[in-house]
């Protein structure tokens, strides 16, 4: 393991590489055909009923984008539209979703730019998250500048199919805008008024100026009114937040409800992402081995179930470990009391204390935006069979993951290069 020297990954808690070796540079996503994304899903069995689940491929969409397109077309709430998962936008992706009580005919008769629906069939049910099995990708990284090029993606593919960091990607945390780990711990930390004031106020540098100005602005004179006048009109979230301030000064809980519940529920679990990576992080500078269970560790088996290891069951977890039935995860606290168990639990503990966090800030958390933060059990090892084949300045990667795994962590194992350069 070496450490990474990007500043920003290192505030994302992305701190290590697996690969020892040179990177190969180079950018991802130089078009959205660069980046294919097919989902592998469970179907509901199509033997009739309210739902028409649909085959969906859309190119250079957002997917909260995507299905309101869909649902306004269509004329229906966009709740009575399920998904197992949700895809990258600057890609090309391919994954079913349901559609409650709509026909095949007027899913045909659609008409969205670089979006299609294709109808299946009827099922008794929709989609929910465990339906998701894991993702496909087909992925062109372009602009390399190595004379040794195909012997650096060689060795990174070696190092990725023992083993990389399950690092939590950059987009998790915001493309454009890396800071919803920052609302979220605010938000649990109980500083509701902070949290709306920075998801509104905090800007970053990859932001155009107007948009940076008007934060920038928001944060100084904490007037919503005037704000209002200086936000652009595609920062739909932030104006309504503000609307809500306007007309009921003080109101910050109020302003956070405006957020549709699933984007309110993501700044939470983006906290949680941030933590992993940073307890992960200090786990692989501890120096203690991905694949290597301590008193104390959980483990995480195939069929999800978690259990602890303990002093006389170090050896057979071990086992366990090496022959693949499980994997070494990482506690993801939320509002159930947290035990610590070993060591990697006790530095989720001081990293929650010097947060301001506990279980009560999660339960606050959970009534406020509507979604249940129980807490998760994530394992800390990401591997994959890599395909390739190399160009002059460029290369192909093809691999399958995990549900939850991110294509960049281990496209980064590859390039090495600025985290900016993967979203």
């Amino acid at each position: 393991m070496i450490p990474t020297h990007h500043p920003l990954e290192r505030s994302l808690g992305i701190c290590w590489y697996a690969n020892d070796g040179p990177g190969t540079g180079g950018r991802l996503r130089s078009s959205p055909e660069d980046f294919v994304v097919e989902e592998c899903e469970t179907l509901p069995p199509l033997t009739g009923g309210p739902y028409l689940v649909c085959r969906l491929k859309k190119k250079n969409w957002e997917q909260g984008k995507a299905v309101r397109a869909i649902s306004d077309r269509l004329g229906i709430s966009h709740r009575r539209c399920s998904f197992a998962g949700t895809k990258d936008r600057r890609a090309v992706t391919t994954q079913s979703i349901a559609l409650y009580n709509v026909t095949a005919e007027a899913v045909r008769n659609l008409a969205i730019p670089d979006l299609t629906l294709e109808p299946l069939g009827y099922a008794n049910r929709g989609f929910a998250l465990g339906d998701l099995a894991g993702n496909r990708f087909r992925i062109v990284v372009r602009e390399c500048s190595t004379d040794d090029l195909e012997a650096r993606v060689a060795a990174a593919i070696r190092v990725v199919s023992g083993g990389i960091p399950n690092y939590v990607g950059l987009q998790r945390f915001g493309v454009v805008r890396p800071i919803t780990h920052i609302v979220g711990r605010l938000l649990v930390a109980g500083e509701v008024e902070g949290a709306v004031t920075a998801y509104i106020g905090l800007s970053y540098p990859t932001e155009s100026v107007p948009v940076r100005e008007a934060r920038e602005a928001f944060e100084i004179e904490k007037n919503p009114r005037t704000a209002l006048s200086r936000f652009p009109v595609p920062l739909r979230y932030e104006r309504a937040m503000l609307h809500h301030l306007a007309s009921s000064p003080g109101d910050f809980e109020g302003a956070l409800r405006t957020l549709p519940p699933k984007l309110a529920s993501m700044l939470v679990s983006a906290y949680q992402s941030h933590l992993f990576n940073r307890v992960l992080s200090a786990r692989i500078a501890r120096g203690v081995p991905l694949d290597e269970p301590e008193v104390g560790d959980r483990l995480v088996f195939s069929d999800g179930r978690t259990d602890v290891v303990g002093d006389r069951s170090v050896g057979p977890a071990r086992m366990l470990v090496r022959r693949g039935r499980a994997r070494v995860g990482i506690a993801l606290p939320g509002s159930t009391p947290f035990e610590v168990r070993g060591e990697t639990d006790a530095t989720t503990q001081r990293l929650l204390e010097e947060d301001g966090v506990d279980e009560s800030g999660f339960e606050r958390a959970a009534a406020l935006v509507g979604t249940p933060f129980s807490g998760a059990v994530r394992p800390i090892r990401l591997a994959a069979t890599v395909r390739s084949r190399v160009g002059t300045d460029s290369y192909e990667l093809s691999f399958a993951i995990g549900p939850g795994c991110y294509a960049t962590t281990v496209c980064r194992e590859f390039t090495k290069g600025d985290p900016l350069q993967m979203v």
